[in-house]
Parts: structure tokens; sequence; C-alpha cells
């Protein structure tokens, strides 16, 4: 017996819509006058959010955005992110999200490589008007002709135009454009949709740090989504505290569009303190909460947990890093959710491979992310790509419809990663059980997940480079209780040199996001290296799960 399996629970309701286009105006339908959306003081039914999402489309067919544009989003969570974002993809628009926690080249890099014609950016967000520090960093915008701000939480602001700026907007004006916008106008370019259009570009980076754009049609995304959204036992009148960031798979799929699909209210949070998500949680009667083990973490061990009630609770799912059985046990004893469930993705698989059941044991959900999606096929391989046997270690590979089709403008990458049968080689080392549950056990790809964000030594390593006292540096991941896994720093000075520890975070941080700057340095006189001169960075991670002394 090899290990492959191919998971078939029957196909997708065919009643579901097939395009982004379609989605706000199905749930409108079917959900109506159920709550569909909190967010400050605004609460909305689906058939309201439904009225402001016709008119974010509406205001993009005024402002010339054309089938096929790419737009960008550089904001938090909210829902002016929602309506903009679904207006934008339902009238064709191809929605690039920006990482909230990226610097302005980081940003500029991703406006330009993926043509982005439009910025849709947020005022006043931890102290970030995003718009203007895009516009004033002096890299190539690209294409980019004008931007909408959203939200402004940092008090007056004046517009942005001219002096070689593209033309800028308040959302409130962006909106009132649309009006004139006919319904024949807004029903035509919304039927022209097709389910194979492009609906995303998401950007991740690779082992070399330059991040790759993958693209994700709209009837890929649904179908995974849909899928995604039955398998978890997402329902009709459940309440989902979106905590995780829209710029990610997590927030924006399993989020927006999984609670347009079922009739789920949605609650966004901007930013994740746990002191905030407590009270909202009891006052709101949230019933779904999703987010990396840090989040659950945070909740069971508050001091002040007990003065909240979270009776509603039902629904918890994690995953991005190693989950502990006894966290699994916690979310149902501690904090009352019955059903947990862990899940394995890649945003070049469409977010998801494979969903481990609610019901399933806290054993298995800590050990295993679950069986394949409907319609998925995984193997596990040997490094010739042929299928080992059951319970054999392997390359992690999947084909199936939500398989990326390849990186944008990357032929090179697209062929390192799908192979001429379709496979995608994901990167991970896995195993697959006699059930055909598959466990990761470690990683071909460097990569590790910091607070359910992916980080890539590589680039963290270009960065640590560039420091003057640092000759030589390799990054790997390290597991911890909070965050999951974090950075660890291996440095080689230049001689003579003694880099101090905070010297090189300030360092990285003002280069980099702050999720990928290392917790912790160690100084070497030199790196492991095998005969070949790579350096082993095995050696390397089991140093740092034992939190060798160092720097």
């Amino acid at each position: 017996m090899t290990s492959a399996h191919v998971n078939q629970q029957g196909p997708p309701d065919q009643l579901e819509p097939v395009t982004i286009a379609q989605l706000t105006r199905y749930a409108a339908r079917k959900y109506g006058d159920r709550e569909a959306l909190v967010d400050d003081e605004v609460r909305w039914t689906f058939a309201e959010l439904g009225e402001e999402t016709a008119a974010a489309a509406r205001a993009a067919i005024a402002h010339g955005v054309r089938h096929g544009d790419r737009i960008a989003v550089w904001a938090p969570n909210s829902r002016q992110w929602i309506t903009a974002v679904l207006g934008a993809v339902s009238v064709g628009a191809v929605l690039v999200p920006l990482n909230t926690r990226y610097k302005a080249a980081e940003a500029a890099d991703i406006v330009r490589r993926s043509g982005a014609r439009w910025l849709f950016a947020a005022r006043g967000f931890l102290g970030c008007d995003y718009d203007t520090m895009l516009l004033d960093s002096g890299e190539d915008l690209g294409r980019l002709s004008g931007t909408v701000v959203l939200r402004d939480d940092g008090g007056p602001s004046s517009e942005r135009s001219g002096a070689g700026h593209p033309a800028s907007v308040a959302y409130r004006d962006y909106l009132a454009s649309g009006r004139e916008v006919t319904d024949a106008e807004l029903a035509a370019r919304t039927e022209a949709v097709d389910p194979d259009d492009l609906a995303d570009i998401l950007f991740t980076s690779g082992t070399t740090g330059r991040p790759k754009g993958v693209p994700a049609t709209h009837g890929q995304t649904l179908r995974v989504f849909g899928a995604w959204s039955r398998l978890v036992t997402l329902r009709e009148g459940d309440r989902y505290l979106l905590v995780n960031p829209f710029f990610h798979t997590f927030g924006y799929k399993a989020g927006i569009l999984a609670c347009l699909l079922r009739g789920v209210t949605m609650l966004p949070e901007p930013v994740y303190d746990t002191d905030r998500v407590l009270r909202r949680m009891a006052a709101e009667s949230v019933s779904v909460l999703m987010g990396p083990p840090t989040v659950f973490h945070g909740l069971i061990h508050h001091p002040d947990r007990d003065r909240h009630l979270l009776t509603a609770l039902r629904l918890a799912g994690t995953g991005a890093a190693s989950v502990p059985a006894e966290l699994v046990r916690d979310i149902r004893e501690e904090l009352g959710a019955p059903d947990v469930f862990t899940a394995y993705g890649l945003t070049e698989s469409g977010g998801v491979v494979t969903v481990c059941p609610t019901g399933a044991d806290a054993r298995t959900l800590a050990h295993t992310v679950g069986l394949p999606l409907p319609g998925t096929e995984l193997r596990i391989v040997d490094p010739a790509g042929d299928p080992v046997r059951t319970g054999e270690p392997g390359e992690v590979v999947v084909r199936g419809y939500h398989v990326m089709r390849g990186y944008l403008d990357d032929p090179a990458a697209t062929a390192q990663a799908v192979d001429a049968d379709g496979w995608l080689h994901t990167g991970d080392v896995g195993v697959l059980d006699d059930r055909g549950f598959l466990a990761i056990t470690d990683r071909i790809k460097d990569m590790y997940v910091v607070g359910g964000f992916n980080t890539y030594p590589a680039e963290v390593e270009q960065v640590l480079r560039g420091h003057p006292d640092i000759a030589d540096i390799a990054v790997v991941g390290a597991p911890d209780e909070r965050l999951g896994e974090i950075g660890v720093a291996f440095v080689v000075p230049v001689r003579g040199a003694a880099p101090d520890p905070g010297e090189l975070t300030a360092w990285t941080r003002e280069r980099l996001a702050n999720f990928k700057v290392p917790r912790r340095y160690h100084l070497l006189p030199e790196l492991p290296r095998n005969a070949g001169g790579k350096i082993l960075k095995g050696e390397l991670r089991r140093t740092a799960r034992k939190g060798a002394s160092g720097a």
C-alpha cells in the first residue's frame, strides 16, 4: 500500500454562486434580514451589506476600474475593506492585498510588479498613513494611477494629489461618484465576470526571499471555501470574530467569503488584543473563533478570562504551527468550545489542502492536519517523485482544481513548484497514516510561522547581511509557546566586531515587518557547513530549540 489518498465527499451545492460577483447578491437573497456585519456602531443585515457592496461596485465603474485591473489594498480589517474589495472584485477587478506590517519598500515592490492601478489604503492605523508612506517612499509604483482612503483614524488629514502623486479621494467621495451608474451598467459588468477569471493575486515569499504572486480564480476560490466551510461546520447563525487579517487567505477567504456563503455574522477586528477580544466575545455572543495557537493560548491564560461569559463559543479553528494536544483539550475544557479543527494549506493550493474533523480526539487534532478536501489528490513521495509506503515520510505533493496555474510572471519558479503532471511540490515533509490522515513532520523549505505569519529566513538573512558588523548569517525557526515559532539568528561577526542584539533588532525592524525580526541572536565563529559548503540548518535548529546560550 502506497501513501496516496483521494477524499471524495460529494459535489458542492450547485445552487451556490460560482463567482464572487454573484456572492453578495446570493447572500442577500438567501439570508436577507439576518445580521451580516458588526463594525463599531454599524450593524448591517445581509440585504444592507449587498446594497453597500453594490454602491462600491458602482464607484469602481465610475472611477474607470476595468475588467482585469489590479487593485491593491493596504488597510486593516474593517467594513470599508469588505465593501470596497467585494465591490471592485464583483465588476472584474483583481484583488492584491498588502500586509499591514510591510514597510513602504515591500509594499511598493508588490504594487509595481502586480501592475496595480488603484490603491485602497487606511490612515491613522497604528500610527501609519499607508498612502502617504507609499507615495512619499520614492519607490517606483508602476501603473498606480489613484488612491482611495478607506478609513482615516488619525484625525483631519489633507487629501494627497499633485506633486507627482496619484490622485487621492476619500472613501465617502469615491462611493458618491457611483450614484450615476445605472442598474444596467452594473448588471452588465457583474454578469461579465466568469468563474475562470482571476479574482486575486496573493503574494507569498519563496525560499529566495523574493515575494511571488499566486493568482486564483473566482471558481477555484468559491469551490475551495464552500467545501472548507462545510467541513469545519460553519453554519447559518454563527457569529464569527474575524481576528485574522484580511490581507491573508485565512482572513479574507476563510473569513469574509465563507461568512457570505454560510450566512455567518462577521465581526472584524483590526488588531488582535486579548482584552478587547474577551470583551467582544462576551458582548456579541461570538460562536466562532479561528487563529494561530497564540490566539487561544492568550485567551486561556488571561487572568481575567473568568469574568467574561464565553458560553456561545462552539467552534475553534487553528493551525499554521505545531499544536500541542494540551491546547486542544484546553480549548474544549477551558474555553468551552466543543468543536475544534486543525487544517493545512498553502497559498499555492488556494489556502487549503486538508482539514481535520471537528469531532476528532485531541491527539489526532494535535498530531495530524486531517484529510484532503473533496477532489484533492495528495501523495507522499521520495526525492525521485515516487510514492512511499504508508507511514513513511516524504515530500507532500498535491494535485487538484485549487492548485495554482502558476506564479505571476515567473515561469521558472512555476516549473520548480508544479511538475508536468500538475503536482504541486509543497516543500513540506509529511506522513500519511492508515486512515489517510496527514501529519506534517518537517519542512524541506526553511519557512517558519510566527504568530500565524509565514517568515522566510532568506529574506531576513539578506537584510542582516547588510549590517556592517556581520560577516555571515543564518536564520532558523524555533518553537515558542506564545507565537508558535520565532526566528533565531546565528551571526558570524566581522573580525573585531561584537554586534549588539538590540542594535541588530533595530536594524532589521527598520527594514522588515516586525514579525520577521529574529527574537534571539547567537554569535558564532563560523556557521556549520557540510562538505559541499551548504549550511547545516538542521544542526542550527536543534541548537535553537535547546535555547543555547549566546549573544
